[in-house]
């Protein structure tokens, strides 16, 4: 007579434990916590001031039609591009994720548990730029709000999908970092985190326009000014998710 063992995947509780356990890592990660939330505050508050004053129509000012978005990209940006590459790449580094592999908490959970925290780290992020933006120099809302939601739920897959693709090519956790620096600044400078694409040549403003951050920043823009999204930056924005995923599927590796 046969005895059938039955396994039971992880339950809730072990999701709830390693997701506070991936909260506590990157609360005790100074610099990673820190930067991302103050970085972007740093360039909205030197900004706002001056960008609400100049009224870009409809009563909206550069405040909302550019400052804003280009801070609530960097957020993601800082996030997705530069920090959770470099977690996932010392979980590899230092064996964790080997060991996983061969128990019900499985590598896969780690990634879902850092990608949760990630967006809770983002929405904070979010919830304090546009806290000072609407308290402290009157911002007003998107004029499309649920384009602008959807904008940036989509910003937020192509900037993680783009830090999948810095976690499979980075052998280590400084290489992770360091790429993902490169990554961002290139991406940043492109898409005009520096004073704007028009002051790009314009080959570079075009490339910079396509690119994921500098696609983020316009469509975001269009949204909040009330104007329609241009497909060609939500197609950018979609092709780079597909690409990260189908990048981090073939290449990302557990040990």
């Amino acid at each position: 007579m046969s005895t059938v063992v039955q396994t039971r995947g992880p339950g809730v509780q072990a999701w709830l434990t390693l997701i506070v356990c991936e909260a506590k890592m990157v609360v005790r990660d100074t610099a990673g916590l820190v930067v991302p939330l103050l970085l972007p505050l740093l360039i909205l508050v030197t900004g706002a001031q001056s960008a609400g004053d100049q009224v870009v129509a409809d009563g909206l000012t550069a405040l909302e039609a550019y400052v804003l978005p280009l801070v609530l990209t960097m957020v993601l940006a800082t996030i997705g591009i530069i920090n959770m590459p470099s977690f996932l790449a010392y979980y590899r580094r230092t064996g964790i994720l080997r060991r996983l592999s061969a128990t019900p908490a499985s590598p896969v959970m780690v990634l879902v548990a850092q990608v949760v925290v990630s967006v809770a780290q983002a929405v904070v992020g979010l919830t304090l730029a546009l806290a000072v933006a609407f308290l402290g120099f009157g911002a007003q809302r998107p004029v499309d709000l649920g384009a602008a939601v959807g904008v940036y739920l989509l910003a937020m897959a192509a900037m993680y999908a783009g830090g999948m693709i810095v976690a499979a090519v980075a052998p280590t956790p400084n290489s992770a970092v360091a790429i993902g620096l490169v990554t961002f600044f290139g991406l940043g400078a492109l898409g005009g985190m520096f004073g704007g694409r028009s002051s790009l040549p314009e080959p570079l403003a075009a490339v910079g326009e396509w690119l994921p951050f500098g696609a983020a920043v316009e469509a975001l823009a269009a949204a909040w000014i009330g104007s329609p999204v241009e497909p060609a930056h939500l197609i950018s924005l979609g092709l780079t998710t597909l690409v990260g995923v189908v990048t981090a599927a073939l290449f990302f590796r557990w040990d």
